[in-house]
């Protein structure tokens, strides 16, 4: 907290300022862009503030870091939906879910972790079809498929049994799960039926998923301390 608290605090202060001007989105504007991709902006910083050196060293926090890029440009996106950008917005979501995969890597394996994510995202999906229609019917198959295989990943790092996980490992497990909870809101409330407070639960559960996943980068700089202070 003491090291990573301080260079977050430009975040939590983008993320205030977003809720408080809580502008309104039936008017979309590059204003409305800026103040909404501001909090994911900081976490750019956040991870800059670790050192270029750092970033080109660890394929891990680049591909964060990368990710965080995407989706910045998928809010972008997602301000002019009703303009019909919202595929646009979808696919550059998907890349992100694909570079924090690969940042999560492929070991452990957990294939019991990897069976409970395909169940719970083909029951997701399962409720979602009779809503769906035209492209988005296999759109939304796909992404909920990549989605799930980046919550496998991120889950399957944490080895509580093992006793082996970090708190940087639960970051990524829980800013997972959040992302995940963010989406599922995006996709009721956009195909099946109006979600009660929808655009509150997604964008803080989404704030939230990006710092967490963005806090699990420093996971490799933590392990290098560790060493040599033995």
């Amino acid at each position: 907290v003491k090291s990573e608290g301080p260079k977050l605090v430009p975040f939590f202060k983008a993320t205030c300022v977003y809720f408080v001007l809580w502008l309104p989105t039936s008017s979309p504007s590059w204003f409305s862009a800026l103040i909404k991709c501001l909090p994911i902006f900081c976490l750019w910083v956040f991870l800059l503030a670790h050192g270029i050196n750092f970033l080109v060293s660890h394929r891990s926090a680049s591909r964060i870091l990368a990710g965080l890029i995407f989706s910045a440009v998928g809010d972008a996106f997602l301000i002019w939906q009703e303009q019909g950008y919202f595929i646009h917005g979808l696919l550059m979501f998907a890349i992100t879910h694909i570079l924090y995969s690969s940042a999560f890597g492929m070991k452990p394996l957990d294939l019991k972790a990897g069976l409970l994510m395909g169940l719970v995202s083909g029951s997701c999906y399962a409720f979602l079809y009779s809503y769906l229609s035209g492209p988005f019917t296999y759109l939304v198959a796909v992404y909920i498929a990549l989605i799930a295989f980046m919550g496998w990943r991120a889950v399957a790092g944490m080895q509580l049994c093992n006793d082996l996980w970090t708190w940087t490992k639960l970051s990524a497990c829980i800013g997972a799960m959040l992302f995940m909870v963010s989406d599922l809101t995006i996709a009721l409330n956009k195909f099946c039926f109006p979600v009660p407070y929808s655009r509150f639960i997604i964008m803080a559960t989404y704030y939230a998923a990006q710092m967490l996943i963005a806090l699990s980068a420093v996971e490799t700089r933590d392990e290098e301390d560790f060493r040599k202070r033995s």
